[in-house]
């Protein structure tokens, strides 16, 4: 059985892209992260010392999005998932990162990209 944390709409501005004018002016990055874990031994203690602590995890990745700029979406997500799956206790991590500003010529909503990642087990 695998169980579920899922946070959505983490918001920051950021200075990603590959144009000039996106790392000049930044613009707002959200990220919408869920993790795979057993929370099992949580619902057992009822401690939040036995689960992912959401509230810092969504600190974590609002730092990266606020953070060293990159050109792809793509890299933004991979660094996400690299935090999330810092935790020993993810088993996988599903990333998505919305860009609803990004430099598109016709009308849209958002632009995102979105990856899984599994923790290697050896």
């Amino acid at each position: 059985m695998t169980d579920r944390i899922a946070l959505t709409g983490i918001r920051a501005t950021g200075y990603h892209g590959v144009y000039p004018d996106e790392r000049r002016d930044g613009q707002p990055f959200i990220a919408d992260v869920t993790l795979e874990l057993s929370l099992s031994g949580a619902a057992r203690s009822d401690d939040v010392t036995d689960t992912v602590h959401y509230g810092e995890l969504a600190d974590a990745v609002a730092a990266v999005l606020a953070g060293e700029p990159v050109n792809l979406l793509e890299t933004l997500a991979q660094r996400v998932a690299d935090v999330a799956l810092g935790d020993p206790r993810v088993d996988a991590a599903e990333v998505t990162i919305h860009k609803p500003q990004a430099p598109i010529a016709v009308p849209f909503d958002d632009v995102s990209v979105t990856i899984r990642r599994e923790r290697s087990r050896s």
